[in-house]
């Protein structure tokens, strides 16, 4: 078994869930890939407060000169080599997955996480080979061991990479709760 820890930030209305962005963490090797969807609805973003307020804010700046010169109507710097398609990112998702052998997703609150990964590919049924139909849930374990107050994350602004990586630091906290709760 091999864990990929994983999150995504995303919009969605209760009919439909877009990608906004994918942060991705192999254990075995650490391993990391950010990907940002060039394609997401951004008209409805700007519209939503929260998103505008804790998402953006976690997606790729403009950097030294180009600050002044990138255009004021992007709502990220979309010159940013994490800024890929959709058809790029499920074919970068795809690859890192598969190149993990054994892979086990594993996420906090991951329902729509899967959902939102899934999606990349069409309908469920055409997850490529390799792709788990599953995601683990971190807070699922986090319950079944009794609900240990877990580390705490550093910032409030969501980044799908930074709180991948805060997934593997959560489930390196359960992994050792577990070791202690058994002896």
């Amino acid at each position: 078994m091999a864990r990929i820890f994983y999150d995504t930030e995303f919009i969605e209305d209760g009919r439909h869930i877009d990608l906004i962005s994918i942060g991705m963490v192999r254990e075995t090797d650490g391993a990391e890939l950010y990907l940002v969807n060039r394609d997401m609805p951004e008209k409805k973003i700007r519209r939503h407060r929260w998103l505008m307020a804790n998402v953006v804010p976690g997606l790729p700046r403009a950097y030294g000169d180009f600050r002044n010169h990138m255009p004021h109507h992007w709502l990220f710097n979309y010159e940013d080599p994490a800024v890929k398609s959709r058809a790029e990112i499920a074919d970068r998702v795809r690859r890192f997955i598969q190149d993990t052998p054994d892979a086990q997703l594993w996420a906090w609150y991951g329902a729509y996480d899967h959902v939102v990964l899934a999606q990349l590919f069409g309908p469920m049924v055409d997850l490529p080979n390799g792709i788990p139909m599953w995601t683990n849930d971190l807070q699922q374990e986090a319950a079944r061991l009794g609900n240990p107050q877990m580390p705490e994350q550093e910032s409030g602004i969501h980044n799908a990479l930074a709180d991948a990586r805060h997934n593997l630091a959560r489930a390196r906290f359960l992994d050792s709760y577990s070791i202690q709760g058994e002896n």
